[in-house]
């Protein structure tokens, strides 16, 4: 086997090494932050509280349902 073709086998599979990385790393990060969501509603009403306002749960369940459309 030439030298050209073991580097084009080589190249060969480290793009698909790399193709299939980004997807099972894609699927964790999902699952991730699925699982642990960067903000909660703790962090929400806190927020909120600090810039002067006293939310309602309402509004908080809408501002966790818009932040979840986003994370799919």
């Amino acid at each position: 086997m030439s030298l050209l073709a073991r580097l084009g086998y080589v190249l060969i599979g480290l793009i698909i090494g790399a193709i299939i990385g980004f997807f099972v790393a894609r699927k964790y990060m999902q699952k991730y932050m699925k699982k642990n969501p960067p903000i909660n509603e703790q962090m929400i009403r806190t927020m909120m509280m600090q810039m002067g306002r006293t939310p309602s749960q309402k509004q908080i369940n809408q501002m966790m349902k818009s932040m979840a459309k986003y994370m799919d």
